[in-house]
């Protein structure tokens, strides 16, 4: 097997990986990649948007198999070209893909299912946008429709900051061309959940729900950003509450999408919240893993490619509903100085050799210089993924990693998975007496 994993950080890390784990002898190739692929396999310098470059170099290298994982590349059609082209892809088409890059559009695809949502108002004029807003109870939510990094998510505490933030949106372009519609709704109160899916269009098997942490700072302080960890399992996320998911969210999204032309192939991650009475309801759907909810679950779910190739393939026949996680898992990220707002680049990084068993570290924003030092080449630079028999073990691995990682400025969270440590972890210690 020759594998072509689209993409450069530490998901796509976490991808090759996973690939070399589950297929020892499989050779992987990486575009553009970055340090941590070029370990693993060949790092490729294609831009990924010039499509016909990438065929012949599908063609030149004879890949059987191409994982795309950012969402730009999906929502520009690259899987559609290769896939008419004659390769074998993992991932969505253009308009399924459009249930991540326009939150419109699957704000619709969630109204025609009857999947459980926020409610929301789609706006592309600025005054009709405001006079919504000044109406609006508060606290309300201001997204911007396109692909923002996962940054384009503003929770407004007051009307006041809403009408700030439509404003920049839409007569400022802060968000560039992602925020020239915006979506703005109800603020929905209640705990996170990040559950992902397989599916070839018509079946589905759940991966084991994870829980990623947006702030930037312990205890949920601070601004939002493309995520500073995740972990997993979540207790939470019950058999019987996965089982709802399936049933009210992801059964009805891609029965909506197939009749709307746009038949879904690939992962669906649902971002959920789950409110008082237990309802999950849909925050957002993105069309690829998450990041860095990736670099927590490949890990625990050995033979997971495999899916991945078979769907590719159109001979995936899975045998149960749902994979369970072998080990719990806590991901930390470690970002540079100035993250999200102003990243500092070019700092040396030392990843010392004797980071502890049961500890991987995925390189994302990191680069190799002329004389082979590594050095911050981008916002999220690191991920440091404990490995453990429970959630409190790996996040001890976790953290262990990111003390013995140095680089100047370094930032990271000290409490990822402090839901399941803290409150639940005390809950189910208390039950067993």
């Amino acid at each position: 097997m020759r594998v072509l994993v689209v993409g450069g950080g530490g998901r796509e890390h976490a991808l090759c990986w996973a690939l070399k784990r589950d297929a020892p002898d499989a050779t992987v190739f990486a575009a553009p990649g970055n340090s941590g692929t070029a370990q693993l396999g060949t790092n490729l310098t294609i831009d990924v948007v010039e499509v016909g470059k990438v065929v012949e170099a599908l063609k030149q290298l004879r890949i059987d198999l191409t994982i795309v994982g950012p969402e730009a590349p999906l929502a520009a059609g690259l899987a559609d070209h290769l896939r008419a082209a004659g390769h074998a892809v993992f991932g969505p088409n253009r308009a399924a893909a459009r249930i991540e890059s326009s939150k419109a559009f699957a704000k619709e695809v969630m109204r025609r299912a009857g999947i459980p949502t926020a409610a929301s108002q789609t706006f592309h004029a600025l005054d009709a946008a405001l006079a919504h807003i000044r109406g609006h109870v508060e606290p309300l939510v201001v997204k911007a429709s396109g692909l923002a990094a996962g940054k384009g998510v503003v929770v407004c505490t007051t009307r006041e900051e809403a009408v700030r933030t439509a404003r920049a949106m839409l007569a400022e372009g802060s968000f560039g061309e992602a925020g020239r519609e915006i979506v703005v709704e109800d603020f929905l109160q209640g705990e996170e959940l990040s559950v992902l899916a397989l599916t070839d269009g018509e079946r589905l098997l759940l991966l084991p729900a994870a829980q990623d942490h947006k702030r930037l700072g312990e205890g949920d302080a601070g601004p939002n950003t493309g995520g500073m960890g995740a972990y997993c399992p979540v207790s939470i996320a019950t058999d019987g509450l996965l089982e709802r998911v399936r049933r009210d969210v992801f059964a009805p999204a891609l029965r909506e999408l197939a009749a709307q032309g746009a038949p879904y192939q690939g992962v669906l991650y649902a971002g959920l919240m789950l409110t008082a009475d237990g309802t999950p309801c849909v925050l957002e759907f993105n069309c690829r893993f998450g990041d860095p909810e990736a670099q927590a679950l490949l890990p625990v779910l050995p033979g997971l490619t495999q899916h991945l190739a078979a769907i590719a393939a159109g001979s995936w026949r899975p045998a149960a509903k749902a994979l369970d996680a072998t080990r719990a898992a806590v991901a930390t990220v470690l970002a540079a100085a100035g993250y999200p707002d102003k990243p500092e680049l070019g700092a040396a990084i030392i990843v010392p050799r004797d980071v502890e068993p049961g500890t991987l570290v995925f390189h994302a924003g990191a680069a190799r210089d002329t004389n082979g030092t590594l050095r911050v080449h981008g916002g999220r630079v690191l991920t440091a993924t404990g490995l453990g028999d429970t959630v409190a073990e790996a996040a001890r691995r976790s953290a262990a990693a990111c003390e013995l990682i140095a680089f100047p400025g370094k930032t990271y969270r000290r409490d990822i998975g402090w839901r399941e440590i803290g409150e639940r972890g005390r809950g189910a210690r208390a039950a067993r007496g």
